[in-house]
Formats: structure tokens, sequence, C-alpha cells
């Protein structure tokens, strides 16, 4: 595997948030700002770059990811106990789809839109506990489908550019996997493993995809992501100061902005001592154009 580094690139601090496990950006370009979470904070995040402000919402409860919708109307998250979706005028939160209430040692993590406006998130233990989470698809009309099942740590998604292959992490399995994806109906074909990430390189953990079809992959402990190319190789690596990095994703007026966030949950006095910046949100300019995200079709 051949790999380029660019570590060298300018990484700037946007916002020292000392989030608990800041995740989830996605880019709003009806506003300009970024939308993002903490997920053990219970909040989720307006960034504004222009004027430097973040705003927050309270959501009650862990909140692993949200989606933008495409009437502008608030947003759709993943929330502990389902999905749901927030009212950001009024801060009202209105669970629409329970999901696995059943399992209440089970949290929602990571998600995304797909093509076709349905919003993907999968679940994981407080515990990390093996084959006891799955990945679930929201339709626009609430209606909850069980995709994948027997997962540990769900965790990134990404679409290819032509919307043909999704693209999913399973953090503990060590990589990423493909799946042949129907746009139309949202179905999935045979999972397959496309990125095999060794140990000592990190935990993979949030993603994005670039107009290019390179797959950015945050690698949790090692204070950098990749990107890697489908074929396994890696051009570029970017640095940040803290170690627990946890997903990126593209924003700016012309999506070549890279937002990053990372966490400080866990670290202890000493740890928080080393890595005064874990929690916080950075940005870097990696020369490549992003996506412009999915919305929820309702």
């Amino acid at each position: 595997m051949t790999t380029t580094s660019v570590d060298d690139l300018a990484v700037e601090l946007v916002l020292d948030a000392h989030a608990l496990v800041g995740e989830g950006p996605v880019w709003d370009d009806t506003s300009g700002t970024l939308v993002w979470v903490d997920i053990m904070g219970h909040a989720v995040h307006r960034y504004d770059p222009g004027s430097g402000r973040d705003v927050t919402l309270d959501v009650g409860q862990p909140v692993g990811a949200a989606a933008l919708r495409r009437d502008g109307a608030g947003l759709v998250l993943a929330l502990r106990d389902g999905f749901g979706v927030l009212d950001e005028t009024s801060g009202e939160v209105q669970l629409v789809a329970p999901v696995e209430l059943d399992v209440p040692t089970n949290r929602m993590n990571d998600g995304k839109c797909d093509p076709g406006g349905r919003f993907w998130a999968g679940t994981m233990a407080f515990a990390v506990t093996p084959h006891v989470a799955a990945l679930y698809r929201l339709d626009p009309d609430f209606k909850v489908s069980r995709m994948v099942g027997e997962i540990t740590l769900s965790n990134g998604l990404g679409w290819s550019p032509d919307g043909r292959q999704m693209y999913y992490i399973d953090s503990v399995t060590q990589g990423v996997d493909v799946f042949d994806f129907d746009p139309a109906d949202g179905s999935l074909g045979q999972r397959r493993r496309l990125i095999t990430i060794p140990p000592g390189e990190g935990l993979p953990d949030g993603m994005t995809v670039d107009a290019e079809g390179g797959l950015w992959v945050a690698l949790h402990g090692s204070g950098s992501l990749r990107r890697y190319w489908p074929d396994g190789r890696v051009d570029r690596v970017v640095r940040v100061p803290p170690k627990m990095v946890t997903c990126c994703a593209f924003g700016g007026p012309d999506l070549t902005d890279l937002y990053i966030t990372t966490m400080c949950y866990g670290l202890g006095a000493e740890g928080l001592q080393a890595q005064p910046l874990a929690g916080a949100l950075f940005r870097c300019r990696p020369g490549v154009r992003g996506l412009q995200p999915h919305r929820f079709a309702a």
C-alpha cells in the first residue's frame, strides 16, 4: 500500500468546544453553517464559520447523528431511543420511530442520508458488546427497516458519487465494507470487505466521500484521517492534535473545507492535560471537493 503523506497541510482549530463525543458533522448550504453533535453531551450544534458562533440545543438524551431535511424544517436525529425530529426554533424533540427500546443498554450512533432521502443510522452498546447492534433505515414515511444485523459498533457511512455503492464501518472489524446499493428502493446487495486497517493504525470511525470518490476515514486513537481510494490505496493523511478523532465532513461555499470532530470522553485529568484540544472542531483544506450531503426527503 502506497501512502503519500500530507502531514504539513495546515489544520486550523475553529472551535475549542470541549465536546465529550463530537461527531456527525454535516454542511448546510442553505444557511452556510455546520451541523454537528456531541453524543454524550446530548447536544446538537450549529457552527457559523462566518461569525464563529456556535449555537447549541440540548436534546435530552445521547444523539448519534443529525440529518438535514429537504423542506428545510428542522433536523432528523438518531437518538438513544430511536429516530426523532428536532424543531430548532422551539427546541422541541419528537420521537417518531423508536428503535431497540427493549435493549436499554444500546444507543444509536453515526448516521447519514442516502441519495433517495432515507436516513440510515446504526446502534451500539454503551459498553461496546459484540454483535448486539444493527444498522437501520428510516424512510420518509418514518417506517424503520432493520437492514444489517450482528453489528458491534455501527459507525461511518457514505455513498459513491454515482450512488451505486454504500460504504459502511463496523469499527471493531477494522475496516470499511461495501454494499451494492439501489438508490430507487434503498436495498442492499451482498456485503464485502473493501479496505482493511491494521489495528495499530487506529480504529475506523466516521467517514465521508469526496467528489472524486475518495473515502476520508477518521482513525480513532491515531489523531489522523486517511484518504483511501476504493482499491485500498492511501494518498493523503491529515493529522490533528487530539488522538481521539471521530468524524469528518466537507463544507464551505465550494465544499473544499474538511471539518474534523474529536472527543474527550473518558480521558481523565491526566489525558486532558496531555491533549488540551480533545473535543475541539478542526478544519483543513485538502485540495479536493466534497459531495453535497443528501437530505431527508420529508
